[in-house]
């Protein structure tokens, strides 16, 4: 199926949403800001022509003083924290993750909030009590933790869940606009488009009530083709009736049941 095929399955799914008096929160997470850029220009940009809210994971440890300035003229980009250093502590075999089960726990914990610290140094009450784990990794057993350190929510990826001891308020991304293993470029209109038709298809049937859909973006890393997607996909789908574009504020609510 083309891309310009796509364009119409994806609207029909979203009739069938609204038919079904159902609404899907979508939102927008963007990973690794440190420092003002062109890039992230465009990024605070796209947010307001569209009025669409952007929940900006942090690097505390790497995060410039600039960048607080910046955002204080992008209302709708809303600093959260992206782990401490963004250090991978995983060995060679084993996928990246810098606060996984590779350190104890209490080291890890503690150096979440000197991050956490750092972020409120910087933005104030601007930054958000929400934590992203570099590369979406992060040990049960350290999420548990993260309420006591003042982190009232955690943001993975998709099938990600909580342990037997809990933790925050969950809310996953669901699809990532660049392909990292074939050279980080941004992925074709045609199979993010298919990919988000079958999941919005798969939340639809699902009896809760309430649905969250995560776009999953490094403003850092976009090509021409990755802002062109985000673009044309906002563009036609952010004032259907089934949309709502969420901001994080009330996607991470303790009473929002959004994932």
């Amino acid at each position: 199926m083309s891309a310009q095929a796509d364009w119409p399955a994806l609207i029909a799914e979203l009739d069938r949403w609204a038919l079904a008096g159902r609404r899907i929160a979508l939102w927008l997470r963007d990973d690794d800001a440190v420092t003002p850029s062109a890039q992230l220009d465009r990024l605070a940009a796209l947010a307001e022509r569209f009025a669409a809210p952007v929940l900006l994971a942090t690097i505390p440890m790497l995060a410039e003083e600039a960048l607080a300035r910046r955002l204080e003229s992008a209302p709708l980009l809303f600093p959260c924290q992206h782990g401490a250093w963004h250090r991978n502590h995983a060995p060679a075999a084993q996928k990246k993750a810098e606060v996984g089960n590779h350190r104890p726990a209490d080291g890890v914990l503690l150096e979440i909030a000197q991050g956490w610290q750092r972020l409120r140094e910087l933005f104030g009450a601007r930054a958000l009590p929400v934590f992203v784990p570099p590369w979406n990794r992060i040990d049960p057993g350290i999420a548990a933790g993260l309420p006591e350190l003042g982190l009232a929510g955690l943001s993975c990826f998709r099938n990600f869940a909580l342990g037997p001891q809990g933790g925050p308020v969950l809310v996953n991304s669901d699809l990532d606009l660049i392909d990292w293993h074939h050279g980080r470029t941004g992925r074709s209109a045609g199979d993010l488009l298919a990919e988000m038709l079958a999941r919005l298809a798969d939340r639809r049937q699902r009896p809760e009530p309430k649905a969250s859909f995560g776009l999953l973006l490094h403003h850092r890393d976009h090509d021409a083709t990755t802002w062109a997607f985000l673009d044309t996909l906002l563009a036609r789908i952010a004032d259907h009736p089934a949309v709502t574009l969420a901001a994080p504020s009330m996607l991470f609510a303790p009473s929002a049941g959004l994932d």
